[in-house]
């Protein structure tokens, strides 16, 4: 029955393609993946918030405050028989894999992304793993908007503008703010979008949150009512709540990779690797029931006039009116929260650190301004500067300040407190930018050449194959030969560099026609000259495996026009700086999304 209302769709939206214009239509489909993102958010969301309420429920009724432990070793565990069995034995995880989609796979995503997310984060998060659930429903909306395209035979270009719906639409309905689910899909994927190009995004945003907010319970979501007004007279605290927030997510970015590297070189099967992550979680959230799941709850909370209650079903709930141990609790829980989360991913879970980063920026903002005012310096605002340091958080690890920024006003009801956002949204990313040059999602695919970065020649040069534009067809030159024969090359060809080879085409050397210009209308010398004599040591070499960035580096060092191609120790051809560029030029105008 499913199928047949299905394939009714697809036919109308077939129908409407061959009647609509090419960007009429685009405005359909963005509304069509937007609606698709919000599914997926309302599916996550709801069992993720069902499984949080029942562990409430059994801990507050029952007393059985070993059933937060006991799920996400239950969840880890099926989330890993999920991959193994139902999934091909792996899974792509986190937000990386859409800019590798659209660096080196023409916007191609594997139709199983689009429910593959859903069911292992499902599984990890819903039962208690220590992570977000952003991250998954991103992939998703971005999968939806990549096979859509594919379906309806869509350009590169409307593919990963889709892409982009679909990132968009599902931030959009994850938190009911759409500003901010376009400002994450242009900072995080389209880093060169023209102006006509937003109006699709908006759209796919603005059903995103418009579906959400109909069909998705407004408790389930994050947002705020509780906020105190902004003093101009705080904001020194503002600005050094910036530089902490910058510093902790130095912290958490090399800590989680340190712990998720651990557990991936670790030499066992896949489940006793879950059920060794999953017994620390355990342990963990044991101690600290605040790291279960998402832990939007325990951030509502902070912000609230009574922290206190964050002890409340915890072996300190004794102490829930003693402030020291509520700021040790929270202190300690903060400092752990890394660890958590990459315990849960890099033991087999899925999910992302979104909801991570909200989760720690809140607990640094309630902690920093909490031991403020209990020095008696002066009083500051809680709930704001909980808040706020989400905002600085969320900069800091995903060098995103404007989506942290725009997030924030949104979740919180108004825009009373977008300055000190913009102080410490802005503070907390040039830190961070100055020690960890790229965000923490994408580092690795950086440093393998793979993705996007904030810098469009590198975005735009990373999908370039050096290897395309190797021109093996130049003539060579023996270094005992006169300049005879040289002259004849230069006279027959076009030609204006040569290379000099031995027998067994090692490259001793280049020639320039600019260089020896003087000498070739001499006769006598032309007779007289050797090669080798004139000949010149290159000042920089390329060899096949060089990315384009570094070709266009040592193009940029060197001042040449031309450089040699090095294979196998071997002389192999050149690349002509002329034609790197107009390659360049032809990938960004075929990237440019308008």
């Amino acid at each position: 029955m499913f199928k047949k209302y299905l394939s009714k769709l697809e036919a109308i939206i077939a129908w409407s393609q061959s009647i609509l214009t090419e960007k009429q239509f685009i405005f359909l489909s963005s509304v069509l993946v937007g609606i698709t993102a919000a599914f997926a958010v309302i599916v996550l969301k709801t069992f993720a918030h069902g499984v949080y309420s029942f562990a409430t429920y059994i801990n507050g009724i029952l007393k059985l405050s070993f059933i937060n432990s006991i799920l996400p070793i239950a969840g880890l565990l099926l989330t890993v028989f999920v991959v193994k069995r139902v999934l091909g034995g792996s899974i792509e995880k986190g937000t990386p894999q859409i800019l590798y989609a659209v660096a080196k796979k023409a916007s191609i995503i594997p139709k199983k992304q689009m429910y593959a997310q859903i069911f292992t984060s499902s599984l990890t998060v819903g039962l208690g793993g220590s992570a977000g659930l952003e991250s998954p429903i991103v992939v998703t909306g971005a999968a939806f908007g990549s096979n859509y395209a594919q379906k309806y035979k869509l350009s590169y270009k409307d593919r990963t503008l889709l892409i982009g719906c679909g990132v968009a639409a599902g931030i959009a309905a994850a938190f009911n703010a759409p500003i901010a689910g376009v400002l994450f899909a242009i900072e995080f994927l389209l880093v060169d979008v023209s102006i006509s190009a937003f109006t699709p995004i908006m759209i796919a945003a603005a059903t995103g949150a418009l579906v959400s907010v109909v069909a998705l319970d407004e408790t389930i979501l994050l947002n705020f009512k509780q906020q105190q007004e902004f003093d101009y007279h705080k904001i020194p605290f503002y600005v050094l709540l910036g530089v902490i927030t910058g510093f902790i997510s130095i912290y958490y970015t090399r800590n989680f990779r340190r712990t998720e590297h651990f557990f991936h070189k670790l030499k066992m099967n896949a489940y006793k690797k879950a059920l060794l992550g999953a017994s620390i979680l355990a342990v963990l959230i044991f101690v600290f029931p605040t790291l279960f799941g998402e832990g939007y709850e325990s951030i509502k909370v902070l912000a609230d006039k009574n922290p206190g209650e964050i002890l409340e079903n915890t072996l300190f709930s004794s102490f829930k009116d003693n402030t020291w141990v509520l700021l040790a609790f929270v202190g300690l829980t903060m400092m752990l929260k890394v660890f958590a989360t990459a315990i849960t991913l890099g033991s087999g879970g899925n999910g992302g650190n979104f909801a991570p980063s909200l989760f720690l920026g809140s607990y640094v903002g309630f902690l920093f301004s909490k031991a403020i005012n209990f020095t008696g310096l002066t009083q500051l605002p809680v709930s704001n500067f909980t808040m706020v340091g989400m905002a600085g958080i969320l900069s800091g690890l995903f060098h995103a300040p404007l989506t942290a920024i725009f997030l924030i006003a949104e979740i919180t009801g108004g825009y009373s407190l977008m300055l000190p956002l913009m102080i410490v949204a802005s503070i907390s990313f040039a830190i961070s930018k100055r020690f960890e040059k790229h965000s923490m999602d994408v580092k690795d695919l950086v440093q393998k050449g793979h993705a996007f970065t904030s810098n469009k020649d590198t975005n735009v040069l990373s999908t370039l194959d050096t290897t395309s534009i190797i021109q093996t067809d130049y003539l060579t030159v023996s270094p005992d030969e006169n300049l005879e024969k040289l002259v004849d090359l230069i006279s027959h060809s076009n030609q204006v560099i040569f290379a000099v080879v031995d027998k067994e085409q090692h490259l001793l050397g280049i020639v320039h026609f600019n260089n020896i210009r003087e000498i070739i209308f001499n006769t006598y010398r032309v007779k007289y000259t050797l090669v080798k004599e004139v000949m010149a040591t290159p000042a920089e070499v390329i060899y096949p495996f060089n990315s384009m960035e570094t070709v266009m580096n040592k193009f940029e060092r060197s001042k040449s026009a031309f450089l040699p191609v090095i294979k196998d120790e071997k002389y192999f051809g050149f690349i002509s700086k002329s034609i790197a560029l107009e390659a360049y030029r032809s990938k960004l105008k075929a990237m440019t999304i308008e």
